[in-house]
C-alpha cells in the first residue's frame, strides 16, 4: 500500500486556517534579518576598530593651540589631568585645555620635581625649600637646614630628602606642615652614600639606595625604613636591607601599592611587601641602559644593542616579566610610560608603542617636544613645546 504525501493545516472549529501562521513566519524572517544585520554591523565595527587600532600613523593634525606664558623657558611634567609647568620663576598646573588652574611663584635655579598620584613636590637643588602641591594648589611648604640633593613625595604629601652635610649626607622626612618626622644620618663607613630616595604611597615606608666602597670595590645597598608600628622597635626604623656586589644601583622608585623597584647598570630588581618589603625578582640587563621610565604598572627601558646597530625597547610588569621587546633603529633621550603606551621622543621626532607591541605612531612634530601626554579620545594627545600646548590627533 503506497503512502500519500499530505499537507496539514491548522484550522479552527469553523474549518478556517489559523491566522497566526503568517505572523509566525514574519517574526522568524524579522528575527533572522535582525541577526544578520547585527552580525554585519559588528563585523563592520571590528574592521573599523582594527584599522584604527593596528595602523601605524605617520602624521598629526593640530586641533587646538594654546599659548602659555613663559613656555620657551619652562619644563613640563605629567600631573593629574594635565601637566606641571615649571621654571626658575615658579610652578603652575595647566589642564589639557591650556588653562592654568593655579600658579605659585618661587625661585628655583635648578628645579627638582617628583610626582606620586595627585601630589607633587618641587625643590631647588642646592636650596632649602620644598613646595608640596596637589591639583587644587599648594598643600604645604618645607624648609630644610641643609642644602637639598634629592627629594621624594608620597601620595599623601609627606616628603623625604637627601640633604648635604659636612661629614655625610642626611635623609630627612617632613609632613605637609613642615614638621620634621625623621632624621636619618648616613655614614660612608656604615650605610654608604645615599644616591636616591623614594616614598610609599601612604608615606609610611621609605626606600633608600646607597653606594659604598668595601675593600676597593663598589657595593650597592637598598634599605627600607618603616615609620609605622612595624619599625618602632627596630634600630633606625630599618626593616629590610639588601646588598648587591656586582651592580651599581642609582634609581629607586615605588610603583603600584606596595611594589617598589630599583634599577642599576646591569639589573632591575622588584620588591613587594607593605611593612617589610622583600625582593621578588631580579632581572639581568645585559645591555647599556640609554633611558628608563616607569608608571604604576610598568618599567620601560631603551637599551643599546651590543654587536649590532640599533636599540631595544623593553617593558617589564611589576612581577619582573618582560611584556614587550621591540627593535628600534634610532635613539631617543626621553621615554614615558602612560597607561599602556610607551612614548619615545627626542627633539622633533616621536615614536609610540602599545604594550602589546603595536607600533602606533612614527613621525615628527613642527617643534622640539618638551612633553607629550595622551588624553581622553581616540588617538588624542597634548604636546608641549617652546610655543605652548597643542591638542593633536594622530592621522595617516
Amino acid at each position: 500500500m503506497q503512502s500519500k504525501n499530505r499537507k496539514f493545516r491548522v484550522v479552527d472549529e469553523n474549518h478556517s486556517p489559523d491566522p497566526r501562521i503568517p505572523n509566525v513566519k514574519r517574526k522568524r524572517v524579522w528575527k533572522k534579518s535582525t541577526l544578520l544585520f547585527a552580525g554585519g554591523l559588528l563585523l563592520l565595527v571590528l574592521v573599523i576598530f582594527g584599522i584604527i587600532y593596528f595602523r601605524t600613523y605617520t602624521s598629526v593634525r593640530v586641533s587646538e593651540t594654546y599659548a602659555l606664558s613663559g613656555a620657551a623657558n619652562s619644563s613640563y611634567k605629567t600631573f593629574a589631568k594635565g601637566v606641571l609647568k615649571y621654571s626658575r620663576d615658579g610652578v603652575a598646573y595647566v589642564n589639557e585645555k591650556g588653562e592654568e588652574q593655579w600658579n605659585q611663584s618661587c625661585q628655583l635655579k635648578t628645579p627638582i620635581v617628583k610626582v606620586m598620584g595627585d601630589c607633587a613636590a618641587i625643590a631647588d637643588e642646592g636650596g632649602n625649600d620644598i613646595f608640596i602641591f596637589d591639583k587644587n594648589g599648594e598643600k604645604g611648604e618645607v624648609h630644610t637646614t641643609l642644602p637639598i640633593e634629592k627629594i621624594a613625595v608620597s601620595g599623601q604629601g609627606i616628603v623625604s630628602a637627601i640633604v648635604k652635610n659636612e661629614s655625610a649626607p642626611e635623609i630627612v622626612c617632613y609632613d605637609t606642615a613642615g614638621n620634621l618626622l625623621v632624621e636619618h644620618q648616613a655614614s660612608l663607613g656604615g650605610t654608604g652614600y645615599p644616591l636616591d630616595v623614594s616614598m610609599s604611597e601612604d608615606g609610611e615606608v621609605m626606600q633608600a639606595v646607597y653606594m659604598q666602597v668595601q675593600g676597593g670595590k663598589l657595593i650597592s645597598k637598598v634599605a627600607y625604613y618603616n615609620f609605622g608600628t612595624a619599625g618602632e622597635n627596630v634600630k633606625d626604623h630599618e626593616v629590610a636591607k639588601k646588598e648587591y656586589k656586582d651592580s651599581v644601583l642609582a634609581d629607586g622608585f615605588y610603583m603600584k601599592g606596595n611594589v617598589s623597584a630599583v634599577a642599576g647598570d646591569n639589573c632591575l630588581t622588584f620588591f613587594d611587601g607593605k611593612e617589610t618589603p622583600k625582593e621578588v625578582t631580579t632581572v639581568t640587563i645585559n645591555k647599556q641602559i640609554q633611558s628608563i621610565s616607569h608608571n604604576e604598572k610598568y618599567v620601560g627601558m631603551l637599551l643599546k644593542n651590543t654587536g649590532k646597530d640599533g636599540y631595544e625597547l623593553r617593558l617589564y610588569n611589576t612581577s619582573g616579566k618582560k611584556v614587550l621587546s621591540k627593535e628600534i633603529k634610532e635613539n631617543y633621550r626621553n621615554i614615558r610610560i602612560c597607561g599602556n603606551q610607551v612614548i619615545l621622543f627626542d627633539g622633533k621626532k616621536c615614536s609610540i608603542y602599545l604594550k602589546n607591541g603595536i607600533h602606533k605612531f612614527e613621525g615628527t612634530m613642527d617643534d622640539s617636544i618638551l612633553e607629550i601626554v595622551p588624553v581622553f579620545g581616540v588617538n588624542k594627545y597634548i604636546v608641549l613645546d617652546v610655543n605652548g600646548m597643542d591638542n593633536i590627533r594622530l592621522v595617516r
